[in-house]
């Protein structure tokens, strides 16, 4: 089913049960959303793919949250990229899309013909909660180990929420017929739901560098059903992770029948920023009149560039800044 060239389920997260095995999971699908990313930038594909990877993740992650206002992931690395944001920002109303944004930092003459994650040097990777005025943000990290940022979201999830997490990713540059070529991305998160905290010894995990694995926290029963929930999820082929054919409900059925899998209402989500122009000024309330004049072009203006969407801002110098004579509401305008 298609609603003009865009697929129904294009652009939308679907929660799921496995209800033999006590297994949730999330099925991402996203197509504008990385278009929406990544076109705002002229990035070099292998950043391109690791940005993409965080994307998706972000989704996958924000949605099986109980989220008011955001999540951030962030990758912050020695190596030639230096940092990768995503923010998810939860639905203001239900039934509303959740919004998406995401850009890289990274040195173009120190990038490699290697791997993806070979960029990312050491570092470490970051989950950061923030559910608005009046609750303490919470944030989770986790060194760069593994081999990719998903192996690194999988050793957050063991680390710090103690719960057993897989994830299934897939990306790429799609040509369809009579169209040029764009991103599109799948992938499929499936989360053991421990009914006690696990027994986990003091030695360290048997992941890379002692961390936590997912195999660390399962015992018994629930130890084979999540290692035959993944044995299922191993035969996924990239095209339906992609999903341009196979819908995430006819995916689920495909990999997951035989535990029952029980869908809920998918989430959409957009490409979407919360950049403006307000709050390019009250970002620069705290500089005098003196540091203002220094941040002005010679042209006379104060500028500001979004580095998530690429918006634009041209403001007077002489309406910005804690000494500043008044607001100019009809100066400043965005552009994409």
């Amino acid at each position: 089913m298609t609603i003009g060239s865009k697929l129904a389920w294009d652009d939308t997260v679907l929660p799921f049960q496995l209800d033999v095995s006590d297994i949730r999971g999330r099925v991402a699908r996203l197509d504008g959303v990385l278009d929406g990313i990544l076109k705002q930038h002229d990035y070099p594909p292998v950043v391109e793919a690791l940005v993409a990877e965080v994307a998706l993740l972000t989704a996958l992650i924000g949605e099986s949250i109980k989220l008011r206002w955001k999540l951030q992931l962030q990758v912050q690395s020695d190596g030639p990229v230096r940092m990768i944001a995503t923010d998810y920002y939860a639905p203001a109303e239900p039934g509303e899309p959740a919004r998406i944004r995401g850009y890289a930092s990274f040195d173009p003459e120190r990038l490699t013909d290697g791997r993806p994650f070979d960029q990312v040097g050491k570092g470490y990777f970051a989950i950061m909660i923030d559910q608005g005025e009046g609750m303490a943000p919470y944030q989770g990290i986790t060194p760069l180990a593994g081999g990719s940022i998903a192996a690194c979201a999988e050793a957050y999830f063991a680390q710090s929420e103690q719960l057993p997490t897989r994830f299934s990713l897939m990306f790429g540059q799609s040509t369809e017929p009579g169209g040029g070529e764009h991103w599109r991305g799948g992938g499929v998160m499936v989360q053991a739901m421990p009914k006690a905290s696990p027994s986990v010894s003091g030695e360290g995990g048997s992941g890379e560098g002692g961390l936590l694995h997912a195999s660390d926290l399962v015992t018994g029963d629930e130890e084979e059903n999540w290692n035959r929930v993944n044995m299922h999820l191993n035969t996924v082929e990239a095209l339906e992770l992609v999903g341009p054919q196979v819908s995430p409900s006819d995916l689920l059925v495909r990999l997951f029948h035989e535990e029952q899998p029980r869908v809920f209402d998918a989430q959409p989500v957009r490409f979407g920023c919360s950049c403006s122009e307000a709050k390019v000024r009250q970002s620069l309330s705290i500089y005098s009149a003196k540091d203002i004049e220094k941040m002005t072009t010679p042209e006379g203006r104060v500028t500001a560039d979004c580095q998530f969407c690429g918006a634009h801002y041209d403001l007077d110098p002489a309406t910005v800044g804690f000494e500043a004579e008044g607001a100019d509401t009809e100066e400043g305008n965005a552009g994409a």
